[in-house]
């Protein structure tokens, strides 16, 4: 369907609320969204309770602040242009704050629907409810941290620095949904059973029948959403720190010469955003941050390289988490290709069929031919993934060619073909300036901040 014809067809969205209920160990929300003149939507999340009072106004505004998140992956079938909040009164500042998020969340949404709009047009938000009283703090003790981990290797890396941190034992890792290899980092990083807080989402499968007749879709600010379920949790926990594992590549844009961006959530605008929202709006006593900013993806890979005993358990890849498929690599999307050329110069190509199954460096299909050259940045825009830079994909081929050829193994048929690209010409004398990188715009505690240093300065390659 168009968008040109869908705004007009459906004019409104419609947040009219949300309801809590407590059931035996859990809280239950469902939120009542609609599309006028199309459907209603009833999303619902289940947090395990640990204690928390439903009537906590910090608590309630959690609630309504998630649904707001929440609410975009409903209005993209439409994209109304006017969005009704009914539950809740937003200020001048928090509406603008809202509309960031959505528009340049919803960059690539935009980008790969051949939506042309701007941040004026897209979106007129309108808050007519209840004037809820605001939120001015809390008495409550935070300590601690809360970890999300989604069973990759930027929060394996994460747990890794924290373990030096100190005060593991009061810390606890995030995860939102099941998955298997998530519960097995954790464990295997020393967390016990019960410091796992899992809260559950459930979509309303009102929206992929949508998306089967032919209503828009595409990608959402899913870390926004984590974003908030995770400082939610962490405030119904006790915990002070929502430790991120987003890196430094988070920030660069997908398409060249344009602000879209996949990771735009994972970005440090975004962060810095969310904390100022923490701060300005649901004065919490929460802090969020990522302690990878620092760090370029290469290092990250360097230093998980070391962690071998997390080899045979982690996984990266969405598409072999979906549909039918759990918690595999699929083989054959840009998620695994990127992971496996990441990790090349610090992995042989046995230990890489280890994780893997096969080489996916040795991949003789157009397809991944196809992913790798836009990884490379041959093509105008990046894989639509968490991905890292172009010049650190670049750095990490040449890399991975000179120490096989240093080695005498012979090359895996796409790093030969590297060899043959206008890529590998430019990048193949570039100085390293990846393995003493460490930035300093970040939001990260001092103390905590020397150890992802020394982490990163003990790994050298």
């Amino acid at each position: 369907m168009e968008y040109n014809e869908l705004i007009i067809k459906y004019p409104e969205f419609v947040y009219h609320g949300y309801d809590i209920s407590e059931t035996g160990d859990g809280i239950r929300i469902v939120y009542n969204f609609e599309t006028v003149g199309l459907t209603e939507f009833h999303p619902s999340w289940v947090f395990p309770k640990a204690g928390i009072d439903v009537s906590d106004p910090v608590f309630e505004e959690f609630v309504f602040s998630l649904g707001m998140v929440e609410l975009v992956s409903y209005w993209k079938a439409a994209c109304p242009p006017l969005v009704r909040v009914e539950c809740g009164s937003l200020s001048e500042g928090q509406t603008a704050w809202w509309k960031k998020l959505y528009y340049h969340g919803l960059g690539e949404f935009f980008y790969t629907n051949k939506v042309d709009t701007d941040m004026d047009r897209f979106m007129d938000i309108r808050s007519a409810g209840t004037d809820r009283k605001r939120v001015i703090g809390t008495n409550k003790k935070l300590s601690g941290c809360m970890i999300p981990v989604g069973g990759g290797k930027d929060s394996i890396v994460s747990l890794h620095v924290l373990s030096r941190y100190g005060g593991t034992d009061d810390n606890m890792c995030f995860m939102m949904n099941h998955r298997n290899s998530a519960f097995a980092t954790a464990l295997l990083s020393g967390c016990r059973p019960e410091n796992i807080y899992r809260p559950r989402r459930y979509l309303d499968r009102t929206i992929v029948e949508l998306n089967r007749q032919g209503f828009l879709n595409g990608h959402t600010p899913l870390s926004a959403l984590i974003a908030f379920a995770a400082s939610m949790s962490a405030y119904i926990c006790g915990k002070k720190y929502v430790v991120l594992s987003n890196e430094s590549s988070a920030n660069e844009a997908s398409v060249a010469g344009s602000d879209v961006n996949h990771q735009y959530s994972k970005s440090f605008e975004f962060e810095k955003d969310f904390s100022d929202y923490l701060e300005n709006y649901l004065p919490c006593g929460v802090r969020y941050f990522s302690l990878l900013r620092p760090l370029s993806e290469i290092q990250i890979a360097a230093i998980f390289a070391g962690l071998k005993e997390y080899h045979p358990v982690f996984r990266s890849c969405n598409a072999g988490n979906a549909g039918t498929k759990f918690d595999t690599w699929c083989l054959e999307c840009s998620k695994c290709l990127f992971v496996a050329m990441i990790l090349s110069p610090f992995l042989s190509d046995d230990e890489l069929k280890d994780i893997f199954r096969i080489n996916l460096l040795n991949s003789k299909s157009e397809k991944m031919k196809g992913y790798f050259e836009q990884l490379i940045g041959l093509h105008e825009s990046k894989p639509f993934e968490c991905v890292g830079s172009v010049d650190e994909v670049n750095f990490a081929m040449c890399l991975a060619i000179s120490k096989r050829l240093e080695r005498g193994d012979k090359l895996p048929a796409l790093l030969a073909y590297y060899m043959t690209t206008p890529a590998y010409q430019k990048y193949k004398d570039s100085p390293n300036v990846f393995a003493d990188y460490f930035d300093e715009v970040n939001l990260i505690p001092d103390d905590m901040k020397k150890c992802v240093r020394e982490c990163a300065m003990e790994c050298k390659w």
